[in-house]
């Protein structure tokens, strides 16, 4: 089955999905942040097949999301970092993860817990405006143009639909 490119709306969403809508990109992300960073390993840990894997992985690379690193000549092998641009798709995975535990974790609760190093303390990510610090939520905000949108493919309604005015 041939994808379709999202690469060109309008839509930093879509744009975003285009590389980090799989799942297995996403599990390869976790991976990486959490520190296994072994091609072998990350295989091992998600039962991914060595093709699958080393697509996804060249992809990351090449959207600069990972950089791949070269820790033994022979036989070559290599393990993967995130870089800056990786290393910010953490918040968006722990909200993921947070909505998951909420819905899907089941009745033994989550599989996984969230320390914050610098009080100590397990916690929720939460989402909050930067200016004020209060929670953001789908009932607080509310959409604005951007300077790079546009109604096109992939924003043909909504695009009509976000209110003209700024902040």
């Amino acid at each position: 089955m041939t994808r379709t490119s999202l690469s060109d709306v309008a839509c930093s969403v879509a744009r975003a999905t285009d590389l980090f809508g799989d799942a297995w990109t996403a599990l390869i992300m976790r991976d990486v942040l959490v520190g296994i960073s072994r091609f072998d390993d990350i295989a091992h840990d998600l039962g991914i097949s060595r093709k699958v894997l080393a697509a996804r992985l060249a992809r990351l690379v090449e959207e600069g999301v990972l950089v791949r690193e070269r820790y033994q000549d022979q036989p070559p092998r290599e393990d993967y970092h995130a870089t800056e641009k990786g290393k910010e798709l953490y918040p968006v995975l722990l909200a993921l993860m947070s909505w998951g535990d909420k819905w899907y974790a089941g009745p033994a609760g989550p599989p996984l817990r969230v320390h914050h190093d610098t009080c100590g303390r397990t916690t929720t990510p939460v989402m909050t405006c930067e200016h004020c610090g209060e929670p953001v939520t789908i009932d607080n905000t509310s959409p604005r143009p951007g300077p790079g949108g546009a109604v096109g493919p992939g924003t043909m309604v909504i695009g009509q639909l976000v209110p003209t005015h700024s902040e």
